[in-house]
């Protein structure tokens, strides 16, 4: 099975009833799907793969020697060919190169035309997240604006918009580390352009199984957090995934998170299906404190301790 590819322009013209219903689907069946023909320009993307290129450039030697994942999986190799047990495969790290941008935090200097690149990429992601926000609101049966609504505190706060910048670079044994280990992401509406060369992003299926997220050339990939499970009481729920290392591929991967504000209360928008619970309502700051520490578990224990913690 493929991720769904859905092209977005259709949603202005005499298609759009079918591309709503391909949405839809791709909400609640699989939780991920891509988006082509967004509206932001092909130009724009091919200056953020080469910032983004350039930038790891200059960073790889800290990760080769900064990164925990590096020397535990040197010593396990070494260990191995020294005629020990087959190596064990590393629990609680991950093959990453990553940094956070937010507009009121440092940015990296270099190369130059770094900041200005991606602070316009941002604005345009940021655009495309409310575009998509309301058309969740109109397939969910919500008012106009509500999601944003609930994710400000009606207005009171701003939500939290981060780019996370990620490379994932060759590694020589990735039957023993992950790229980036199976979770899910904690908040509201996830934006994502990914390497449009090298794979190694799967999305877990409702069945079990694991399925590759195609890499296709400027397309946005969209997954859904867990707040969005909740505002919509269980019907577009988040989807586990996660990166697989590889052995040839400096995998680019560069994430934008529009999540509620931490201080915003976030609950149920819509019924529950029948015979099903409401989930809980809670502050978004204390459902990030448990999630921080148990990212990498299941999310279910999250929503319950929730359940027990009084809103504010």
């Amino acid at each position: 099975m493929a991720i769904p590819v859905i092209d977005f322009s259709k949603l202005d013209g005499p298609e759009r009833a079918e591309t709503m219903a391909a949405i839809a689907a791709g909400f609640e069946h699989v939780g991920f799907f891509q988006l082509v023909n967004t509206g932001i320009p092909d130009e724009l993307l091919e200056r953020v793969k080469k910032v983004c290129s350039d930038c790891y450039k200059l960073r790889d030697e800290a990760f080769r020697d900064s990164n925990p994942a590096v020397k535990a999986l040197a010593d396990r190799v070494d260990k191995e060919s020294e005629g020990g047990l087959p190596a064990r495969k590393i629990e609680g790290m991950d093959w990453e190169d990553v940094f956070t941008l937010q507009d009121d935090l440092p940015w990296p200097s270099n190369p130059p035309a770094f900041k200005e690149t991606m602070m316009e990429y941002r604005k345009e992601l940021k655009k495309l997240a409310e575009k998509m926000l309301g058309v969740m609101e109109e397939l969910l049966g919500l008012e106009e604006g509500h999601i944003r609504k609930a994710f400000t505190n009606d207005g009171e706060f701003e939500p939290f918009y981060g780019t996370k910048v990620s490379h994932y670079p060759p590694c020589p044994r990735p039957d023993l580390v992950d790229g980036l280990r199976a979770h899910t992401d904690a908040g509201g509406l996830i934006l994502l352009f990914q390497d449009d060369r090298f794979g190694g992003l799967q999305a877990q299926l409702p069945d079990g199984s694991w399925v590759d997220v195609q890499p296709l050339e400027n397309a946005i990939v969209i997954n859904t957090g867990d707040q969005i499970e909740v505002l919509s009481n269980g019907r577009y729920k988040s989807a586990w995934h996660r990166i697989l290392a590889t052995r040839d591929s400096n995998r680019r991967s560069i994430a934008s998170f529009y999540n509620p504000a931490r201080l915003a209360t976030i609950a149920p928008a819509i019924p529950a299906a029948a015979g099903d619970d409401d989930y809980p309502s809670f502050v978004f700051g204390d459902y990030m404190e448990v999630y921080i520490k148990q990212k990498f578990q299941a999310k279910e224990p999250r929503f319950a301790a929730m359940a027990t913690t009084p809103t504010k």
